[in-house]
């Protein structure tokens, strides 16, 4: 991704600087002289005309195959992951259902938090990981920006991706989908930490209570609302009978 980034930077620039010049020379080269002289004017060049209509079409082109070949290994699977999260994605904060984990005896423990008090997120280093993302509620997205990737949270549908962190830090992770009042405080620190202080992390919340698999809401692998309204819909039907 970040190959693609940079070069699509670079092809841009390389875009900007062609066509100002060309705009400088024409405005130097053809400007109006002493003399009151007025450039010559054409209404057809058909040369011009066809480089512009095939220049951005190659253009275009080869970004499209560029972005299709970087989307294509980002969204590579792991045959077998090393460990496997699920992310909640809920107004307004993320929860992290770790699942089969050696450190807890395969019971699931997880992270949550609140707008006033984020969330937190460990990752082992170097290490597989699965994200499937789920939410209860509306419209979210799970991004990382030092991952260079984020996707989509969205209510009835599991979305999941791998990625291996390769770099020990304290990152931030937020939500990118404009999701209702409190979105810009959904956020939550990201630690990549060696695969002994991640075994500890889960080893506290295992101590702590955190066990078990919170979804946000029981609807979380359901659309939204549906529930409901088929039950009061139910009801009515009942009621009429």
């Amino acid at each position: 991704m970040f190959v693609l980034w940079v070069g699509a930077w670079i092809a841009s620039a390389a875009v900007m600087v062609l066509v100002l010049g060309l705009m400088f020379w024409a405005m130097v080269r053809y400007r109006r002289r002493p003399d009151n002289e007025v450039p010559s004017q054409l209404r057809y060049h058909l040369p011009l005309e066809v480089l512009y209509t095939v220049a951005p079409v190659i253009i275009v082109a080869i970004f499209f195959a560029q972005t299709v070949k970087s989307q294509t290994g980002m969204l590579e699977r792991v045959e077998n992951p090393d460990h496997t999260i699920t992310v909640v994605g809920s107004k307004w904060q993320f929860t992290f259902n770790y699942l089969d984990e050696e450190a807890t005896g395969g019971t699931p423990v997880f992270d949550t938090g609140e707008p006033s008090n984020p969330s937190e997120l460990w990752l082992p280093v170097d290490e597989s990981v699965r994200f499937n993302l789920i939410s209860p509620d509306v419209n979210h997205s799970f991004w990382i920006p030092e991952f260079y990737f984020k996707l989509d949270v969205v209510p009835g549908r599991q979305n999941s991706f791998d990625v291996t962190p390769t770099r020990e830090g304290v990152f931030t992770g937020r939500c990118a989908e404009l999701c209702g009042l409190y979105h810009t405080r959904m956020i939550f620190k990201v630690h990549v930490v060696p695969r002994e202080e991640y075994d500890a992390h889960l080893q506290q919340l295992q101590a702590a209570g955190q066990i078990g698999e919170p979804e946000g809401g029981i609807e979380a692998n359901q659309i939204a609302g549906l529930a409901e309204a088929q039950k009061a819909q139910n009801a009515e039907n009942g009621e009429q009978e």
